[in-house]
């Protein structure tokens, strides 16, 4: 009967998990070299990193790249696109009052006395 043993090294002899951690973007750049055509087994060789991890890591990308162009992202419910939509008209409105108030004070009148009224709303904590 013959006994195989498993070690972490690859064939330098060096354990896997001294091995750098690649970044997102080294990832990305290896990624992109692979789909622009260069050969699995030459990148594999050139960066030092295993086939199947480049594989996996281009499958991963493709994956998040596909999930990115179904249309609306899945971080974005109703209500966030309700709550933007409400925000963006504020800042509208805002920027109304404040060239109305400047044309009121350049004429030098009161917003009320060229019949623009002014109100408060209240506005509850969140």
């Amino acid at each position: 009967m013959t006994l195989m043993t498993v070690n972490n090294h690859n064939e330098q002899g060096k354990d896997h998990r001294s091995q750098p951690r690649w970044s997102a973007g080294k990832k990305t750049d290896a990624v992109l070299r692979l789909l622009r055509g260069e050969p699995l087994e030459t990148l594999s060789r050139e960066l030092g990193v295993e086939a199947h991890r480049l594989a996996a890591w281009r499958d991963d990308f493709l994956e998040g790249g596909k999930e990115a162009l179904k249309g609306q992202r899945p971080d974005r419910s109703p209500d966030d696109r309700a709550l933007r939509q409400a925000e963006r008209k504020v800042g509208q409105l805002t920027m109304e009052n404040e060239i109305l108030r400047a044309a009121a004070a350049k004429r030098g009148s009161s917003p009320a006395s060229v019949g623009l009224e002014v109100a408060s709303i209240p506005v509850s904590p969140a």
